[in-house]
C-alpha cells in the first residue's frame, strides 16, 4: 500500500464511488451489472446503519472497500461481525490494500467488543483464501452451510 493511500470508515459522500466498486464486486461474483441497485443498497445501508464499511483510497479515488454486518451467536452468547464484502479495484491489487482493509475491520470489530469476524468466499478464490489464512482466519471444518432460496 502506498504512503498516500488511506483506509477509513466510509462516509455518505463516498456513495457514488463506493457504489461503483460495489457493482464491480457483485460482477466479480457473476451478478449482472446494476449500478443503480448497487447504489441503492449502499445508500440504504448508510441510512439504516445496518453495516459498517471501510474504504481505501488515495484522497481522490476509492480503490477498495470492505463491508461488515453485525451478527449474533446464540450458542456462544456473543456478538460478532460478518465480513461479507471485500473488493479492490483490479488496477490496485497486489499492493496490500485488501490486507489493510481487513486489518482496519478487525481492529474496529475488536474495539466494538466483537468475539470474532466470520467470512465466506468462493471455493476458487485462491488469492483471497491465502490472504485470509495469512491473517489468521481458520477454515471451519465442523459446520456446513445450507441456504434456502425463498424465491425473492
Amino acid at each position: 500500500m502506498n504512503a498516500t493511500d488511506t483506509v477509513r470508515l466510509a462516509e455518505s459522500s463516498d456513495l457514488d464511488q463506493l457504489a461503483d466498486l460495489f457493482d464491480q464486486y457483485r460482477q466479480f461474483y457473476e451478478c449482472p451489472p446494476d449500478l443503480r441497485a448497487a447504489k441503492s443498497w449502499i445508500a440504504e445501508n448508510f441510512e439504516r446503519g445496518r453495516s459498517t464499511i471501510f474504504v481505501a483510497g488515495d484522497g481522490h479515488q476509492l480503490i477498495g472497500f470492505t463491508q461488515l454486518y453485525p451478527a449474533l451467536c446464540s450458542v456462544d452468547l456473543v456478538e460478532y461481525f460478518v465480513l461479507y464484502d471485500l473488493f479492490v479495484a483490479p488496477s490496485a491489487r497486489r499492493q496490500g490494500i485488501a490486507r489493510a482493509l481487513m486489518k482496519a475491520a478487525s481492529e474496529w470489530a475488536t474495539a466494538q467488543g466483537a468475539a470474532r469476524l466470520d467470512l465466506e468466499t468462493a471455493r476458487d478464490n485462491y488469492p483471497g483464501q491465502a490472504l485470509y489464512r495469512d491473517l489468521g482466519y481458520e477454515l471451519d471444518e465442523v459446520f456446513l452451510k445450507f441456504s434456502l432460496d425463498l424465491g425473492r
